[in-house]
């Protein structure tokens, strides 16, 4: 009975935070159906952001609260479950197929933005001039999917809009601003108290149990700041949109590191410090290792190359490649519990 209000405002925390996600991701599908940008673009750039602002309060309410291990493992945890859960349910359900010249320079960034993150993990520590250079990826990204957007904007992709149909999406656009600025600001507060909430009773529970707050954020953490990606992703099976699901991973990932780990490193004093924990296998303890850059970091940026490989071949996923992405994902969870 001690840890039920705990556990129980851990849940309503991860609650809070799907509802200001859904409002997010909502107003982005609405700038989508009114720009019409095209879907991947919005999947990598405004979905994205949208998704990944979970993370993104969590990890720098983390930091400021002295928990970097919430703050890393989140990140990396949503990262490693959006590529080996999330992704992994869209190529099950149907087949997926991607534009290769939209998809591999996102796919490219992803992956150099991970390497980077190892680079300057080697030493057990992130900085806050390593923070910087990170953000500076962040910046460049979303200015390039900025460019990409106007670019298909003067030359209209597979929608070929009409000048009236342009004009009547820029009134409706005026008329909704003021409507979407306010939804934004709601969805803003309800990640931030949702965060909050998930923190606070991340770190009780975790004490109680004995369990590393690094290991949480990495499996339930992750797994309930994933579901707006996981929403999204079903969604766009529903209407048959893979480019939204594949653009969101893809983004997210990219945000993830550039954006969550980065804020987080610049935030904390003295840096990210990445913790060494012991191997216990059995009530057993085993030799003492650094998680997130022997294991974590490794997986993820496997899951990464697993997702390249079939679109730079035959510039589409089958059943196949997410049955291998949901088999990592299982084995790298199963292993996080075998360990605890």
């Amino acid at each position: 009975m001690e840890m039920f209000l705990p556990i129980v405002m851990f849940i309503i925390g991860i609650i809070v935070i799907i509802k200001g996600g859904d409002i997010f991701v909502d107003s982005a599908m609405w700038i989508a159906e009114i720009t019409g940008i095209p879907k991947i673009i919005i999947g990598a750039t405004i979905v994205s952001l949208a998704t990944t602002l979970p993370e993104f309060f969590i990890a720098s309410m983390a930091t400021i609260m002295g928990s970097p291990e919430i703050a890393v493992g989140n990140a990396i945890g949503a990262i490693i479950c959006n590529t080996g859960l999330v992704l992994a349910i869209s190529m099950i359900a149907m087949p997926v197929e991607v534009e290769k010249k939209r998809f591999m320079p996102r796919a490219f960034m992803m992956v150099v933005s991970m390497v980077l993150l190892l680079l300057f993990s080697t030493d057990g520590n992130i900085n806050r001039i390593e923070g910087v250079v990170l953000l500076g990826l962040f910046v460049y990204y979303i200015r390039k999917n900025i460019k990409g957007a106007k670019k298909s904007l003067e030359i209209p992709d597979e929608t070929a809009m009409t000048i009236d149909e342009i004009s009547v999406r820029r009134r409706v656009k005026k008329r909704e601003f003021a409507k979407h600025i306010v939804v934004f600001i709601i969805g803003a507060i309800l990640i931030g108290c949702g965060a909050r909430l998930l923190v606070v009773n991340a770190q009780i529970i975790a004490r109680y149990y004995g369990v590393t707050e690094g290991v949480i954020s990495l499996t339930i953490m992750a797994l309930g700041t994933s579901l707006p990606e996981l929403t999204t992703v079903l969604t766009s099976i529903y209407k048959k949109e893979s480019g939204v699901a594949v653009g969101n991973v893809i983004g997210a990932n990219i945000l993830n590191i550039t954006m969550t780990i980065a804020a987080s490193s610049i935030l904390a004093r003295g840096g990210l410090v990445l913790n060494s924990r012991n191997i216990h296998i059995f009530n057993a303890s085993f030799i003492s290792f650094n998680q997130t850059i022997l294991l974590d970091i490794p997986v993820a940026l496997l899951l990464m190359l697993l997702i390249i490989l079939p679109i730079s071949t035959n510039g589409r996923y089958s059943k196949r490649n997410g049955i291998m992405l949901l088999s990592v994902y299982i084995i790298y969870i199963s292993f996080l519990i075998l360990i605890i």
